[in-house]
């Protein structure tokens, strides 16, 4: 086994949309920089994701140099999303947890309203720093988070999807698979590593940054989306549930916390600390 690298680098601007592929990005203490700092949110303010609404994931965002966004998504005209001044704010729903969030107007909402044919809005997490902590039960006094599911980065294995590919091969949706990364919406990827490893790493290295792993990611519905057409099937829920189940929870990939800003490069060497 060779020593582990970073595979790859992906951003998420808008939570459940589209991932884009970085060849690197800064790490900021709440995520990746242009990572799930927007989210869209129903008419009660709850936010709207691939769980409930799988057609986010053939929508895009690509980030603007003034902070902006351009959307695009089938069957809608690209719009321009500047980003929003914080004289109002509205209080998103985000796993029954609330966070300030600041509204983007009224086109985008129109826009999302149409494409998802029902009332939406994009809103935009103006304040990382400290507009949402991270669970203290898994963090250290002072840990936020962008509008990702709870912690900042995700980190996933190559060796890990093949283990995973090879027992989706042999379970009842063998023609599911293989499956791609991209149904699993990480932000680094890790190829060298054996099969699982990351299940024992608690500190590491990307580069010159580090990070603490708080704890395996639990799985959900949208695993078993299909990031290109939006489609569902059982696939990786059914394999998970047989051989990777942990307390209940169906497990893949390992949360991190950075310790401190850098810039992580596919390429970057990854050592492994504790």
């Amino acid at each position: 086994m060779s020593d582990p690298v970073l595979r790859s680098v992906h951003v998420h601007p808008v939570k459940a949309l589209r991932a884009l592929d970085r060849a690197e990005a800064e790490v900021q203490p709440w995520g990746l920089a242009h990572d799930r700092r927007w989210a869209v949110v129903d008419a009660t303010g709850t936010v709207m994701t691939q769980r409930r609404h799988p057609r986010l994931a053939l929508a895009a965002a690509e980030p603007l140099p003034d902070g902006g966004l351009r959307l695009t998504a089938p069957g809608r005209e690209p719009l321009l999303v500047p980003v929003p001044e914080p004289s109002a704010t509205l209080t998103m729903d985000i796993f029954d947890k609330p966070v300030e969030t600041v509204p983007a107007g009224t086109a985008a909402a129109a826009w999302f309203s149409a494409y998802l044919e029902t009332d939406a809005r994009l809103v935009h997490l103006d304040a990382p720093e400290h507009r949402r902590p991270v669970n203290p039960a898994y963090a250290r006094p002072g840990d936020t988070v962008s509008l990702a599911d709870g912690y900042p980065l995700l980190l996933t294995s190559t060796a890990s999807l093949d283990a995973l590919n090879a027992l989706v091969e042999q379970g009842d949706h063998a023609d599911e698979g293989p499956l791609p990364m991209t149904r699993f919406r990480p932000n680094l990827v890790v190829d060298g590593a054996a099969p699982w490893a990351e299940d024992g790493w608690t500190r590491l290295a990307v580069g010159d940054v580090t990070f603490r792993v708080a704890k395996p990611c639990a799985r959900c519905v949208v695993t078993t989306t299909d990031q290109t057409t939006a489609e569902r099937g059982k696939e990786p829920l059914r394999t998970l549930g047989r051989h990777r189940n942990l307390g209940g929870k169906l497990v893949f990939g390992q949360l991190l916390i950075p310790e401190h800003r850098g810039t992580v490069r596919v390429g970057d060497p990854v050592k492994i600390l504790d």
